[in-house]
């Protein structure tokens, strides 16, 4: 089973860029669909974006939609979330997940793994 440690949040201005990375460990991480989820303070934790095992399939939730987009590395056993455009109502505890499967959607039920989060901020 692979270990997932997240990096790159942040304090950000609205408006501007910031790009997430997910490390696993172990070597089966191309055997596992991906996906990132938030949480803001007081609420749920929420889907934000998915891909498949080899990238050809990817799933966003409607309110990031042009704006984020999810990729990986299988080479370097890394996941990004890069978003653009921030806004403040981005701000939350992102998290990236592992699930043992080619495909992966919008239901935490569907992963096995989880990372222990990083924060970002936006600022209006």
């Amino acid at each position: 089973q692979v270990q997932l440690v997240e990096s790159g949040g942040g304090l950000v201005q609205a408006g501007g860029s910031l790009r997430l990375s997910c490390v696993a460990s172990g070597r089966t991480f191309s055997r596992y669909a991906m996906g990132w989820f938030r949480q803001a303070p007081g609420k749920e934790r929420d889907f934000v974006a998915s891909i498949s095992w080899s990238a050809d399939s990817t799933v966003y939730t409607d309110s990031v939609k042009g704006r984020f987009t999810i990729s990986r590395d299988n080479a370097k056993n890394t996941l990004y979330l890069q978003m653009n455009n921030v806004k403040p109502e981005d701000t939350a505890v992102y998290y990236c997940a592992g699930a043992r499967s080619y495909y992966s959607g919008s239901y935490e039920s569907q992963y096995d793994v989880w990372g222990q989060g990083t924060q970002v901020t936006v600022s209006s």
